[in-house]
């Protein structure tokens, strides 16, 4: 990890404290160009009942509208979790290039388990499950370790 992923990534983590402090579950994505430009970013928005508004997944749509796949293919996106299944889905479908997250799927099953927070419907998978080709990079443990804390006072923990 290098400074420009450092630096995505600690922006992808503040979106999930602007999503925890919207009462929301704490996700925040950044898409990247090739060139470094950021071209989006957003947060979970699933509080008000549309559980697919997820950052990865609106991102992964913005990116099919408005990028060539060859534009998509080489950027990247930054995520404080890594993709669940219908995200990592998305990114897959729409051909998005590399995939950088603070967290993993298996280290929030965790979080969830040792919270006491029943399984989600959704199954948690590794995003090299469904989408085998993917070039992934995470979890990083120094932002690892404050995306566990969201996911805490989230889920009421003091």
């Amino acid at each position: 990890m290098d400074d420009v992923d450092r630096r995505h990534l600690r922006r992808c983590v503040e979106l999930a404290a602007e999503a925890l402090e919207a009462g929301d579950e704490p996700f925040g994505s950044v898409l990247v160009a090739a060139d470094g430009t950021v071209l989006g970013e957003d947060r979970n928005r699933v509080a008000f009942g549309d559980r697919t508004r997820h950052p990865e997944f609106q991102l992964a749509r913005w990116a099919a509208e408005n990028m060539t796949p060859e534009a998509r293919a080489r950027a990247t996106v930054y995520t404080s979790g890594e993709h669940c299944p219908m995200c990592a889905a998305a990114h897959g479908w729409v051909g998005l290039g590399r995939i950088v997250y603070a967290s993993s799927s298996e280290q929030l099953a965790g979080w969830l388990t040792e919270l006491g927070v029943p399984a989600p419907p959704v199954r948690t998978l590794p995003i090299r499950e469904v989408v085998p080709g993917a070039v992934v990079e995470g979890p990083f443990p120094e932002f690892a370790e404050q995306v566990r804390e969201l996911h805490g006072r989230f889920h009421g923990e003091a």
